[in-house]
């Protein structure tokens, strides 16, 4: 995975905490429920990208 990439699903995460917590505070669901899902999805993509970086470094011991 890519710099840039780890960097931007750590953004993703985060700014989905933050604007979890802000929409719990302030009893406002829709934004909280759309910081849980930009937290989720920040994950998720995260959890991708490992994925696809284990599976190319297995290819790339079978090679040696």
């Amino acid at each position: 995975m890519g710099l840039i990439d780890k960097v931007r699903n750590r953004l993703m995460i985060s700014r989905g905490r933050a604007r979890e917590e802000t929409g719990r505070v302030t009893r406002n669901r829709s934004m909280q429920a759309k910081g849980m899902g930009e937290r989720v999805s920040g994950a998720a993509r995260q959890v991708a990208e490992q994925a696809k970086d284990a599976g190319r470094n297995i290819r790339e011991a079978s090679r040696h």
